[in-house]
């Protein structure tokens, strides 16, 4: 065996102990790892068996022999290049099923039976003998049609596999971008070998692609040691980042943008990736044209903060949080979630909850819960505050006449004229049936009656009219005012307001009467 032979030889058996040593050691801290490694170590364990395969060939002394290591060497050339497609695609995250895996499989398989029954049908090797001139082991090989579809076979999946690969280095830290290094030279290096090989610009008659494939072996091994291959993935980070449902952005030391995720995109269609480096600040008025709800503490921010911002027709709960790395402070993440329907429903409930559901305005509840506040506040202001009770004439007849569609229609009438004679700081609600109360804080009992007076005449001189024609519409009222006696009471203060409604209505309706007037009144 000549000292050519012999470095052939060597190399050969370099790269398949290499993968050998990669298969088996991956293989025995499996459980520290995630699921992805399984083609890995499917992918190393088909390429040791190629390598001492070659190796083996290569020391062959008759034709027979040549072809068994043939056959073995087939056993892994045709599913490497699949096997590490697979490995790829779940690196970056591409989605593969079982099905798709074994299709992938499938052509190798094909493969495989095509050169062990070569002698059969030559569809693999038209000719395969030991080349005349150089003699055994150099072999002279023509290319069957078979040799064709799988060579463009395997470069196809080694040459997406790459291009994948290449497609995450602008997205990848620079921590982890030894692990594509890796990843893509895996690729890169038996493809153009092989390439180089089909071109006769190797030594005639040897396969060079094991010879090689040690390089891409100790590449392997420098990335699982440098940035943690298999136990720290990038793409496998990046897809649960983008995955996630709340916006992320995430900040530096000095409060600049250097990362953000898909759903931040989407959330805020301004955000651009030549923002990374600005100062969020600055970002935020580019997007919003408004300062940042909340500020920024890296040395306090020990605590989530929240904050609720409405951006363009979306409202969001923005919070913030420190990011730590062995007790040191690295920066800040900005978690935004979407809270725009959660708010519609809060409204919804709390209109249902506080709003009279056909006038739109305070129903009793509400106007207790309001009301209280004003009446306490006024009273420890020594402020006026008086009461207004409103009773529609003669309602009961319009519903028995004309039927209660248009008994609501005159609800909503009426409230409608009293809004047009009321300010932003009076208290409007229904408090039940036909009957409105009017809190009037800062005002007397003299400016309540005269309010009552225009409110009275107001709806006095615009009547409903309905479907089922024009209806003339009246009001009584009874107004109080709070004496700020020392057990007073807003119930007390509503208790005399209704007595004077009460004197109105017994007075013949559609007037006025303020409390001291109806005692007079109904004594």
């Amino acid at each position: 065996m000549n000292s050519q032979l012999t470095a052939y030889i060597a190399l050969i058996c370099t790269s398949g102990v290499l993968n050998l040593y990669l298969c088996v050691y991956v293989f025995g801290k499996r459980h520290n790892y995630t699921n992805i490694l399984n083609f890995f170590i499917l992918s190393t364990s088909v390429i040791t068996i190629y390598c001492f395969a070659s190796a083996f060939g290569l020391m062959s002394t008759t034709l027979e022999e040549m072809k068994f290591w043939t056959v073995i060497q087939y056993v892994g050339i045709p599913f490497a290049p699949p096997l590490g497609l697979i490995f790829a695609m779940q690196y970056v995250g591409i989605p593969i099923t079982k099905k798709q895996a074994i299709s992938l499989l499938t052509l190798p398989f094909i493969t495989l039976l095509m050169v062990a029954t070569n002698d059969l049908h030559h569809l693999h090797y038209r000719v395969y003998e030991f080349h005349p001139q150089l003699g055994a082991p150099y072999m002279l090989q023509e290319m069957g049609i078979w040799y064709v579809v799988h060579g463009a076979y395997i470069f196809g999946c080694m040459f997406f596999a790459f291009f994948i690969v290449l497609r995450k280095w602008k997205d990848t830290a620079k921590t982890y971008r030894p692990q594509l290094i890796a990843l893509m030279f895996g690729q890169l290096v038996p493809m153009l070998t092989a390439f180089i090989y089909l071109l006769g610009l190797t030594p005639t008659g040897v396969d060079p692609v094991p010879m090689v494939l040690w390089m891409t072996s100790l590449l392997y091994l420098w990335s699982i040691r440098s940035s943690q291959l298999f136990m720290v993935m990038p793409i496998a980070k990046e897809s649960i980042f983008n995955s996630m449902n709340d916006g992320v952005m995430v900040l530096d030391e000095s409060t600049r943008l250097i990362e953000y995720n898909e759903e931040s995109q989407r959330m805020f269609s301004r955000l651009k990736k030549s923002m990374y480096g600005t100062d969020f600040n600055k970002v935020w008025y580019e997007l919003s044209g408004e300062a940042f709800p909340l500020q920024f503490e890296m040395t306090v921010t020990n605590k989530d903060l929240t904050s609720t911002i409405q951006f363009e027709e979306r409202i969001y709960q923005v919070r913030v949080s420190s990011l730590k790395q062995k007790d040191h402070q690295k920066g800040l993440l900005l978690m935004f979630t979407d809270i725009t329907e959660l708010k519609k429903l809060q409204e919804q409930l709390k209109k249902q909850a506080y709003y009279d559901e056909l006038t739109k305005i305070y129903n009793r509840r509400a106007f207790f819960q309001q009301c209280e506040e004003d009446f306490v506040q006024a009273k420890n202001e020594g402020i006026p505050f008086t009461l207004l009770l409103i009773d529609i004439d003669f309602f009961k007849s319009v519903n028995d006449t004309y039927g209660h569609d248009v008994g609501d229609q005159m609800l909503v009438h009426v409230v409608n004229a009293c809004q047009t004679q009321l300010t932003d700081d009076m208290l409007f609600a229904r408090y039940g049936g036909e009957e409105f109360v009017i809190a009037l804080k800062g005002y007397t009992v003299e400016e309540g009656e005269a309010i009552a007076n225009q409110i009275r005449q107001y709806v006095e001189s615009n009547p409903l009219v309905s479907s089922k024609g024009v209806h003339s519409v009246t009001l009584s009222l009874g107004v109080a005012e709070a004496s700020y006696e020392e057990d007073e009471t807003l119930n007390l203060v509503l208790n005399r307001a209704d007595k004077a409604l009460y004197s109105a209505k017994h007075s013949g309706r559609n007037q006025v009467r303020i409390y001291e007037e109806a005692i007079e009144v109904l004594n």
